[in-house]
């Protein structure tokens, strides 16, 4: 079973960045709707972690992700798709968002480095000015070919119709 101690609340994630900076530890942030967790998120969130000390995923929420998605998302309800974020060893700490962007989350967290996967450039992710504006760095990690929820809803369809 997932440490609920993981997934936290806005408060809590910021007393646990407040203790970390203290201690000089280098604070990774990504942030995404994890709709079918699947090996392209696995190993970019392993990156990610490899990148810094410690990995905050921002998670969007369900409306969130129907406003970005479309009315059939996501499959998977927010407290799930929490649930199996934190099961990763690679992530430190999950928190729910209900923006369309995590600006407010990335305010609040000020990370060093900000890491997306490879399906985003940096000259088109809405978050990257507010990062850099605060210091922090942005990375685009490597695409892993194939591998999206989009792609394996398809798979579905095909395969089942």
């Amino acid at each position: 079973m997932t440490p609920p101690s993981k997934i936290v609340s806005w408060e809590q994630l910021d007393a646990i960045v407040r203790r970390l900076k203290a201690e000089g530890k280098r604070i990774v942030f990504t942030n995404g709707c994890f709709d079918l967790l699947h090996i392209g998120h696995a190993r970019y969130l392993q990156q990610a972690r490899a990148l810094g000390d410690f990995l905050i995923v921002g998670l969007n929420s369900d409306e969130s992700v129907r406003r970005l998605k479309g009315p059939r998302r996501p499959l998977v309800p927010e407290a799930e798709r929490a649930e199996m974020l934190a099961a990763l060893a690679c992530v430190d700490a999950v928190a729910l968002f209900q923006e369309d962007t995590p600006d407010h989350l990335i305010r609040l967290v000020s990370p060093h480095l900000h890491a997306k996967g490879g399906d985003y450039r940096k000259e088109e992710l809405p978050e990257a000015p507010l990062v850099e504006s605060l210091g922090g760095e942005v990375r685009i990690l490597p695409w892993v070919a194939g591998r999206s929820t989009t792609e394996i809803v398809l798979r579905v369809l095909e395969r089942y119709q």
